[in-house]
């Protein structure tokens, strides 16, 4: 189906209306993404549900109950923001979701994860239209922001759902990545304290020389891990602990020696990494840099459960077979953090998915763009994932 003024599929037309959307940090246009929403529930036939979950982030729930609501759900969830731009660095408006001759949609958001929203709904008016039903309830679910407080969102996964499809990553090859699990996000802060004095002198037990000391400890480290992963044919990034240095604080005036420094790194350790032990060797460096360095943590995730993906959980079954027919699929950990990670640590399964394959990651990046096809043939996939899932038999534990 196509329209007949631009002979453009109506999907990706919508696709294109909703990149045009300016929900870019750092003032996010959430109230137009809500009445985009609210659109979405009335044309669908489907009622919405708005969550304030903190002054003027509004969680937006578009709810279509099964045959049989006693059941679990299914969640399919999704963020309405996006991350900020330099549009000098872009070839076209980043929010005028420009196609070019080759069909590449530009905006930012068209892989993380506006995409994925719109997939959603254009299954879900597929499967509407088709006349079909099923015995449990498909929530989608769209949160203004991946880094708030999510109580209450996590509230309603535990009560409500029992499985959950998040934003995954594109992936340059033919294959389609699934993620499920995905690395624990450590922001660490090291001060070290010094001896002040003027600019002039040798002065001893300097705040830089501790710092020098405590960059040298976590780079080195970061070059090993650098270094297994280069020379591993299996690892992905989220198989190995990333560090990257972030912030440097320190000084007041070119000939003070400073009395305190800090430093702060970007940790992204796996769930494989034994979280206590790795604490201790941040103490560890912290003790070799030098009398009384200290460190503190803005962020510090300690759960570290994944989905399963044995054949023997009903649920992965139903997701892998169903890809795995149309698709390769490739499991890997999420490098990132997302608020699955929250959804997991409650002990339900979430499963990181966007089916964007021979497309380059651009997420976060200059020219995010996505190809019509590619996002015509996600919304295939999804119609034929949604009605497995969400017919998925009684489980023992729902009795």
């Amino acid at each position: 189906i196509t329209t007949k003024e631009t002979g453009e599929d109506p999907s990706v037309s919508l696709f294109r209306e909703y990149l045009r959307l300016k929900t870019v940090h750092p003032e996010p246009d959430y109230d137009a993404a809500l009445t985009f929403l609210s659109r979405m529930s009335v044309e669908l036939g489907l009622p919405m549900k708005k969550v304030e979950v903190c002054s003027g982030r509004v969680v937006a729930i578009i709810t279509w109950t099964g045959t049989n609501p006693a059941l679990k759900s299914i969640l399919l969830n999704s963020h309405t923001d996006v991350v900020p731009v330099y549009p000098d660095c872009w070839k076209h408006d980043p929010f005028a979701a420009v196609k070019d001759v080759d069909g590449n949609i530009y905006g930012r958001g068209a892989q993380d994860m506006k995409c994925v929203t719109i997939q959603y709904i254009e299954a879900i008016r597929r499967l509407k239209a088709a006349g079909k039903t099923f015995a449990r309830t498909i929530h989608m679910m769209f949160v203004p922001g991946k880094k708030l407080n999510f109580n209450t969102h996590v509230r309603f996964v535990c009560v409500c759902s029992c499985v959950c499809v998040r934003v995954g990553l594109a992936n340059p090859t033919e294959d389609f990545t699934v993620f499920y699990g995905e690395r624990n996000p450590w922001w660490v802060t090291i001060r070290c304290p010094g001896s002040p004095g003027h600019g002039s002198r040798f002065v001893e037990n300097t705040a830089a020389e501790k710092l020098r000391r405590v960059i040298n400890s976590f780079l080195d480290f970061r070059e090993k891990e650098k270094h297994r992963l280069d020379m591993s044919e299996c690892f992905t990034l989220g198989d190995v602990t990333t560090v990257n240095m972030t912030m440097v604080n320190g000084g007041v005036a070119y000939n003070v020696v400073p009395a305190e420094m800090d430093v702060s790194f970007d940790l992204r350790i796996p769930p494989t990494v034994n979280l206590q032990e790795f604490e201790e060797q941040i103490e560890a460096w912290c003790k070799e840099a030098g009398e009384d360095v200290s460190y503190n943590f803005a962020q510090k995730f300690m759960h570290q459960n994944t989905t399963s993906t044995e054949d023997s959980d009903p649920w992965w079954r139903a997701f892998s077979s169903t890809c795995k027919a149309i698709m390769t699929l490739k499991k890997e950990i999420f490098p990132a953090a997302t608020d699955s990670r929250f959804i997991r640590a409650v002990g339900l399964p979430a499963i990181g998915f966007s089916p964007m394959n021979l497309t380059p990651i651009l997420l976060h990046d200059h020219n995010e763009f996505l190809n019509e096809q590619v996002f015509l043939r996600g919304i295939d996939v999804y119609e034929r994932l949604v009605p497995v899932l969400a017919c998925m038999p009684p489980l023992t534990i729902e009795g």
